[in-house]
């Protein structure tokens, strides 16, 4: 577990004298960023970070836990996460104390099936937009600023993304979207969660590397494209950050 201490800028486990120059610099920019952001003119309920539990995100949380300790922490609980993604979601909230707070849709999975069918299967993306998009996109309607773990090399739909960038909701009120890890690689963030010893999602261990509901998640199928087993090809977003858009 790490240490509930709150250290300073730079944590206690020391990283300037065991982390490569450049990967140094790049956390000291995002410590900088997030300092940077999260002033005192951004109140305790002004920014809220997004967390499905995955590596970037769990790491982002790390970071922004030092300077924000209760900072809201909003979950997708669509009703179709792994098992193992629900335990491991209430250790780390357990174990960091976190101000958890899960979204969920406005039917349940067993209604939405009765009503719909097995969206998942027929209608991927009008499953997302019910049970990812409308509650996510209504809690974050609440916060000024908005912190995600995505980079750019998580998928070719993430190319452009900025670090820092207003992201207009549907509803029209606009929010200071913040993506401190956008040009990090996956190599960057398991050696910054080795180094700070923060336990991963154990699904990455059979093989998994992008992982969101289960029904929709697989080993990916393309060694080089970490979201090749999401949405059994067929799509590469979910909606939420972006217009969801085909494969290839």
């Amino acid at each position: 577990m790490i240490s509930e201490t709150q250290p300073s800028v730079v944590p206690a486990s020391e990283p300037r004298a065991i982390l490569e120059a450049p990967l140094l610099e790049r956390l000291q920019h995002v410590q900088t960023l997030l300092e940077d952001e999260l002033s005192v003119e951004i109140g305790a309920e002004d920014a809220c970070l997004t967390c499905s539990f995955q590596a970037e995100d769990v790491l982002l949380l790390h970071l922004v836990r030092e300077l924000r300790p209760e900072i809201p922490v909003l979950f997708l609980d669509t009703g179709y996460h792994f098992a193992e993604t629900y335990a491991y979601r209430d250790r780390i909230a357990t174990d960091w104390k976190l101000n958890l707070i899960n979204l969920v849709p406005a039917q349940s999975v067993p209604e939405q099936e009765v009503e719909h069918g097995l969206l998942h299967q027929i209608a991927p993306d009008r499953c997302c937009a019910l049970r990812k998009v409308e509650p996510l996109f209504a809690a974050v309607a609440k916060y000024k600023v908005w912190l995600t773990g995505l980079r750019r090399e998580q998928a070719r739909s993430r190319a452009a993304l900025e670090e820092v960038a207003d992201f207009t909701l549907p509803s029209g009120i606009v929010v200071r979207k913040l993506s401190p890890f956008a040009d990090w690689t996956t190599r960057d963030v398991w050696q910054l969660c080795s180094r700070y010893s923060i336990p991963l999602l154990p699904l990455y261990d059979v093989g998994y590397s992008s992982i969101g509901c289960e029904p929709c998640t697989s080993i990916p199928t393309d060694p080089n494209d970490p979201r090749s087993g999401r949405w059994a090809g067929r799509k590469v977003e979910c909606g939420i950050h972006i217009q969801a858009a085909p494969n290839g």
